[in-house]
């Protein structure tokens, strides 16, 4: 890729409620400002989705939009280059993310996203869970 390309590189979004509910299903990276759900959707040639989430257990309107804000901002800025192609991911906010530095959101969510979970279940381990 050209550094042009990097540039204007673009994240599609998660808007329908299948689509949140099949991100579910992939794998989860739990951190402090927020949880990570990553799915890969087997599709190397379309681009990554990121859809966000805040409850309302997690304050008013105004702060659950503040959340989101911060948080598309930091995907904008920096997480979208650590996104991988044919990739979905939904950003589960916690409370603490209101409170917390920027630089230290977007820093949290570019290793989240590159970070690959330490321990994986099998195939055969979460078919016995349903």
């Amino acid at each position: 890729m050209k550094s042009k390309d990097i540039m204007q590189r673009t994240v599609g979004r998660l808007k329908s409620r299948p689509q949140f509910l099949a991100v579910r299903d992939g794998e989860k990276r739990r951190g402090p400002l927020f949880l990570l759900e990553v799915l890969d959707r087997k599709d190397p040639a379309s681009e990554p989705r990121v859809g966000f989430t805040v409850t309302k257990k997690q304050g008013n309107a105004v702060e659950r939009n503040r959340m989101k804000r911060r948080l598309r901002e930091a995907v904008r800025q920096s997480a979208q280059f650590a996104m991988k192609d044919g990739h979905d991911y939904v950003i589960v906010a916690r409370r603490e993310l209101l409170s917390a530095p920027f630089a230290d959101v977007t820093k949290a969510l570019s290793e989240r996203i590159g970070s690959r979970p330490k321990h994986k279940r099998s195939e055969e381990t979460r078919s016995r869970k349903a």
